[in-house]
């Protein structure tokens, strides 16, 4: 276990699409940053902070003009995590900052590509079994 703490941030990613002459507009929370402070929780919840009181979500980024400042408003609940509104030109967003400390990491594995012979035998023998879901006391 290690104790280096980050900043996450998510962003409410929005598509429209049409379906049956209908208009949906799909939400959808997005992991869009990781940033790595340290070790120390106090530094990580500052760094929070200034990021809900300053980033800029890649929608309104993609469409501001040089001196644009966007509309905020920035809620922190009990739990240190902000919930921040952002608006600009007729455009808003939500964003998410939180601070969370990394447990657990580990490297993509892929397994070795099969030979032309375990793919004839698995061909005849059909296709391995699944690996069971994840289930609490297992």
């Amino acid at each position: 276990m290690t104790d280096e703490w980050y900043v996450l941030i998510e962003e409410d990613t929005r598509t429209t699409e049409r379906a049956d002459g209908v208009e949906l507009r799909l939400h959808r929370w997005a992991l869009v940053a990781t940033h790595r402070i340290g070790r120390d929780q106090a530094e990580a919840s500052a760094a929070a902070q200034d990021a809900a009181l300053r980033y800029i979500p890649r929608l309104l980024a993609r469409h501001a003009r040089p001196g644009d400042v966007p509309g905020r408003q920035a809620f922190q609940g009990q739990d240190g995590t902000w919930v921040v509104l952002v608006r600009q030109r007729g455009r808003e967003c939500h964003v998410r900052v939180s601070t969370a400390r990394l447990v657990h990491s580990r490297t993509e594995e892929e397994a070795q590509a099969k030979t032309l012979k375990e793919k004839f035998r698995s061909a005849l023998e059909g296709p391995q079994p699944l690996p069971q879901p994840w289930a609490p006391g297992r």
